[in-house]
């Protein structure tokens, strides 16, 4: 049976090893510099985008393959794709409701549209029955 529910384990809050710690300063180290590259080539609109990658995620899963599994960290390649969604909503009804609303009611529905698309996202993708093969 599946069972991913959000739980608390505070015994499992470990000290990280020193090799888990160098490879997320290595990929965000990584990731950090080529936005800088792509930046002075392309723009800093283009840089920008680059900045905006969620450079941990790489060390992320790579973390959790060796730990837990390739599927899990699939499965969490795909969550942080449906919360990436979610944030690109936000961007998209920020910028043009920032304008036309008072600032904290441009907020408000930007952050009522990123929780839509996100959790929207995620009980779709259950629904279709992502996640449930471990």
């Amino acid at each position: 049976m599946n069972d991913d529910r959000v739980r608390v384990r505070p015994a499992e809050l470990k000290e990280p090893k020193a090799r888990d710690w160098l490879t997320r300063f290595a990929f965000g180290a990584g990731v950090s510099a080529i936005a800088a590259v792509m930046s002075k080539v392309a723009g800093p609109r283009v840089g920008g985008l680059f900045l905006a990658f969620p450079a941990i995620l790489l060390a992320s899963l790579t973390l959790v393959a060796k730990d837990d599994g390739p599927r899990q960290a699939r499965n969490d390649a795909w969550g942080a794709t449906l919360g990436a969604a979610g944030l690109i909503a936000f961007a998209t009804v920020g910028a043009l409701s920032v304008h036309r609303l008072p600032i904290w009611a441009a907020l408000a529905v930007a952050c009522a549209v990123w929780a839509a698309v996100a959790f929207g996202g995620y009980l779709i993708a259950r629904w279709r029955g992502a996640g449930g093969d471990e």
